[in-house]
């Protein structure tokens, strides 16, 4: 078991685990302009709403260090991806702190403030684990979706840190890992985490799911999320509605794992969530070689909206949220220090 940051800043410079070579090359970014940080939240070089929340900080801490309109900046880095919420709540934090800043502070005085924001990150997915571990039962066979461990927060993640809470607790899971079309991070990220942690799994096409719930295979369902709304509707990666309808249906519980910082209290639901579109080719390529005709058109949604009535519960770092949700969650949401 080897630990890991996906976001990191060492000697000026942003440091980013580059997710796109994963698990092939573990090969890390080391970046002194805010501009490549940008192109690389958008570009997916570092993904999970959490990890581009801190990567935006400390893209704007660079642009401090160099002089840069700071605002300027953050307006570029909110463009650079528009369904994770973290994105934008961890530009608001730094935007308010280059506000109180003392004059000729401003470089020192945002570091700081990104450096805050991660360890806070880090210590939330600890707490997540913790709280969450306790849902699982020993021998738990748990089905996740997408990649929430420490390549999508900071080094340990949220669903799965409540999974590698559990087996660092001596639990016996077994875990069911989606592949996550087009990207594949559960293939990629997903499974090269757990192998790190040593946690029992084996990989199946997202496709597989519905059988395996079916025939009694699956205990829990656990994902992240990208942004939940005040009444607890969650975007997350394009595929968990369907996992959450499959649960539902065969009941099993399905779990929400995140911060306090994904809750956007200032969307009703669900429908005021914009959902990213990614460019077709991602859609009609598999492992960078193309797999259809040229011709073949192809939409790339890449985030889908649970309905809260379909969530059993939220594990946040201040409580688990259970039904109904909207109430728990907004007292929970009101009483972090970021709000």
């Amino acid at each position: 078991m080897s630990e890991f940051r996906a976001v990191d800043w060492r000697d000026g410079k942003v440091i980013l685990l580059d997710q796109t070579r994963l698990p092939h090359e573990e090969s890390y970014l080391e970046i002194n302009d805010w501009r490549e940080v940008a192109e690389a939240i958008r570009s997916m070089r570092v993904r999970g709403a959490p990890a581009i929340g801190i990567a935006a900080a400390y893209a704007m801490a660079l642009a401090a260090a160099d002089s840069r309109d700071v605002f300027a900046a953050a307006d570029e880095l909110a463009g650079t991806r528009p369904t994770a919420v973290n994105l934008f709540w961890a530009i608001e934090r730094m935007k308010r702190a280059a506000s109180e800043a003392e004059p000729g502070q401003l470089a020192q005085r945002l570091l700081q403030e990104a450096n805050a924001i991660a360890a806070e990150q880090d210590a939330a997915d600890h707490t997540i684990g913790e709280l969450g571990a306790e849902l699982l039962p020993d021998d738990c066979r748990v089905l996740t979706h997408c990649n929430a461990g420490g390549l999508a927060t900071y080094s340990f993640g949220t669903a799965l840190g409540v999974i590698k809470a559990a087996h660092r607790q001596g639990k016996q899971l077994f875990v069911w890992v989606d592949e996550t079309r087009p990207l594949l991070q559960g293939a990629r990220l997903t499974a090269w985490e757990l192998e790190r942690e040593g946690v029992p799994m084996a990989l199946i096409t997202d496709n597989m799911a519905g059988h395996l719930i079916s025939t009694g295979q699956v205990d829990a369902v656990i994902t992240g999320a990208d942004r939940i709304a005040a009444n607890g509707d969650t975007a997350n990666k394009i595929g968990t509605y369907g996992l959450a309808v499959l649960a539902n249906r065969h009941r099993i519980p399905f779990y929400i794992a995140a911060p306090l910082s994904t809750v956007d209290l200032s969307i009703p639901d669900g429908r005021s969530i914009p959902i990213e579109e990614r460019e077709p080719d991602e859609v009609k390529s598999l492992g960078g070689k193309q797999i259809t005709g040229d011709k073949v058109a192809a939409r790339n949604f890449a985030f889908d909206v649970t309905p809260a009535e379909l969530i059993s519960a939220i594990i946040s770092e201040k409580g688990i949220i259970r039904q109904p949700l909207e109430a728990g969650m907004r007292k929970l949401a009101m009483e972090d220090d970021g709000r």
